[in-house]
């Protein structure tokens, strides 16, 4: 059976980062086709002709959109070391906090920038991301994945990289080390891990790339 993998892929994204680190945690060989999400490729617009972005897996000529179903996907087709739980409880809660993650903690965050800094935002996004400290806190592992990274450490990748860098960029810090000492722990463990380290790009792009999008440069 051929095994034709190539991922539609932006650098700087933390959503593309997802996937490339289940790819990377499952040995999977891939071709990165690097898109200009300022003039899409015909490949892109035919492969995610809902939401026209990256990524996109596509698996024998088989794409698949959004970067938590194309890491459930991966998960499912190669073996090897899992990136979801195996109980079947354990990975209701694991999709849980995934989507918690992308459905209240991103959006929160964004809008904190997005607002320059507006009191109300930043007090919105606290909440949030005091949720997941709670969670932390009461899991005592090293990550939500206990003593492995699963797929709720890969959704949390803005929140332990891209989040700080943003910060940097603009001068808007709320997220400190003294207000969520669990979440920085955790970040401080997931970006020493290899696979993650691999992956990840300078976080000097990501301070210039968000100095120009809010006006800093």
């Amino acid at each position: 059976m051929s095994n034709e993998v190539k991922l539609y892929a932006l650098g700087g994204s933390p959503f593309v980062c997802r996937v490339k680190i289940a790819l990377s945690m499952k040995g999977i060989k891939y071709e990165n086709i690097e898109e200009n999400m300022r003039n899409k490729s015909d490949d892109l617009l035919k492969y995610n002709p809902v939401h026209k972005k990256v990524p996109v897996l596509v698996h024998n000529g088989n794409p698949i959109s959004e970067s938590l179903v194309i890491i459930e996907y991966i998960d499912d087709v190669w073996k090897g070391v899992p990136i979801l739980p195996q109980d079947p409880y354990e990975k209701a809660i694991a999709r849980f906090w995934a989507k918690f993650i992308d459905d209240k903690c991103l959006p929160a965050a964004f809008k904190v920038f997005g607002s320059n800094g507006e009191k109300q935002a930043i007090a919105e996004a606290c909440e949030q991301l005091q949720i997941l400290e709670n969670e932390l806190k009461i899991r005592g592992t090293k990550f939500f994945g206990g003593d492995n990274i699963n797929i709720v450490d890969i959704a949390a990748d803005f929140i332990a990289y891209w989040l700080g860098a943003i910060e940097e960029a603009t001068q808007i810090k709320f997220a400190t080390r003294e207000k969520f000492p669990k979440i920085h722990e955790w970040a401080d463990n997931f970006l020493n891990c290899q696979v993650v380290k691999e992956i990840l790009p300078s976080r000097d792009h990501i301070v210039g790339f968000f100095k120009k999008k809010f006006g800093k440069v």
